[in-house]
């Protein structure tokens, strides 16, 4: 197996563990624990050595990870990465059994700006978290169903003939997904969520008496397991590439750069689909908070934030072939062609020549192509936690992205390259002193 097959069977392993931000989480500390990084607690004192990784984790869904390097913070200050953690998708409601017309189904409701259509006729399982009681302590567990409970069936084309014609889905009436066939619509049955979450934590917990489940955060998701496609193997084809793409792709390349002189972070956010305001959000204070207890006098943490860079890295819309005037034909990235910066005049990305430069020089020094996405002036642009982060603690940033088909959809599909070229790109980037991030005037 080449160094690129690696890469990309263990993006799929990591993909395909993660249903949920908390699996995410737990799988992104899993790699960094094996690579020798130490994990902290909030609550505790910290006491941090030079040459040294760390990460800490805030509601099990966002992680911080970091090395010291040689302490310098305010000198040279910190190669920042950031991702996000969640994903559209379908959540559960917390009343959530449905019974009618001999169906069992759930309330679900939309989590950010999902692409919906593709969520039928899917196998789904469940997957999240569950806070429960034993008579005598609280607990929090995740749990992963992993086979398919539950579907959204189609409506039938004889039932409404006009549907690929015009098709609008409504989600609080549409979307219910069915998880069984019940005799009478007034029985009482054990065929309900709350029995499928006890039954999953008895199978974890065979000696616990599990008394009480008191609450729960689940999510549907997808069985199709993630995969290598095309011809030429020249697509990864998965749930949740946006944005578990680039949580695994910083991953890889702060656990490579190590044992750098110089210190580096990544940030994976949760609720970056949401708006980021959240305690573990962009918008929250978890960063800045973390960068407080590194540097802890207000004089140098300043200095440290305006010798950091930070690259925010999210999915790029690739030029869709069916659909090539959805894009600036100047501005419109191909798959497996490389990085791609990403730029709004409106500052919906925070890129700005000085922070592109700089990306382009890494890209250059490590010999990857470089390709540029603005959307059309007639189209509203997404955004990212970039000008979040930027307009929080002042650090430079600048937003790139892996071009991406079907962002927002069940099961997106991405390149098998430009994930690796990202990775060496922010590898190199880890190990470029301060000096050579800044540009002369």
């Amino acid at each position: 197996m080449t160094k690129n097959e690696a890469f990309n069977h263990q993006l799929i392993q990591f993909l395909n563990a993660s249903p949920t931000p908390f699996h995410a989480v737990k799988e992104l500390a899993d790699l960094l624990e094996k690579a020798g990084f130490k994990l902290l607690n909030e609550t505790d004192i910290w006491c941090l050595q030079k040459n040294t990784g760390y990460f800490v984790i805030r509601n099990q869904s966002s992680l911080i990870a970091f090395t010291t390097g040689d302490c310098n913070f305010s000198e040279q200050g910190f190669r920042m990465t950031g991702a996000h953690t969640d994903s559209p998708c379908l959540k559960i409601k917390p009343n959530p059994d449905i019974q009618k017309y001999h169906c069992l189904q759930l309330g679900v409701e939309v989590y950010g700006g999902a692409l919906l259509a593709p969520w039928f006729d899917r196998d789904l399982s469940i997957a999240g978290r569950v806070a429960w009681y034993d008579g005598t302590q609280i607990h929090q567990t995740l749990i992963d169903l992993k086979r398919a409970v539950a579907t959204i069936p189609s409506l039938a084309i004889h039932l409404d003939s006009e549907q690929n014609n015009r098709r609008t889905i409504n989600p609080q009436t549409d979307i219910s997904p069915v998880l069984a066939t019940i005799f009478t619509e007034d029985s009482q049955t054990d065929q309900t969520l709350h029995h499928a979450i006890k039954e999953s934590l008895s199978n974890i917990y065979p000696h616990l008496n599990i008394d009480q489940i008191l609450d729960f955060e689940l999510f549907l998701y997808d069985t199709q397991p993630a995969a290598i496609i095309g011809l030429n193997n020249d697509f990864i084809a998965s749930a949740r590439l946006d944005n578990l793409l680039s949580c695994f792709t910083a991953t890889q390349a702060i656990i490579k750069a190590k044992q750098s002189l110089y210190p580096s972070m990544i940030v994976c956010n949760d609720h970056e689909e949401v708006g980021s305001a959240s305690t573990s959000g962009a918008q929250g204070p978890f960063l800045k908070q973390v960068l407080q207890r590194i540097v802890k006098d207000n004089e140098s943490r300043i200095r440290t934030i305006q010798h950091s860079l930070m690259i925010s890295a999210d999915n790029a819309h690739a030029r869709h072939p069916n659909f090539p005037d959805k894009h600036d034909k100047k501005h419109a990235p191909a798959i497996n062609h490389g990085p791609v910066i990403k730029i709004n005049v409106n500052q919906c990305y925070a890129t700005n020549s000085e922070s592109s430069a700089v990306f382009r020089h890494l890209c250059t020094q490590e010999n990857i192509p470089v390709q540029l996405f603005c959307s059309r002036c007639d189209m509203r642009c997404g955004s990212t936690i970039g000008p979040i982060t930027a307009s929080e603690i002042g650090v430079r940033t600048l937003d790139v992205g892996l071009p991406t088909y079907g962002m927002h959809s069940v099961r997106e599909l991405a390149g098998t390259q430009d994930a690796i070229m990202l990775e060496k790109v922010l590898t190199r980037f880890y190990n470029t002193s301060a000096a050579q991030l800044q540009l002369t005037t």
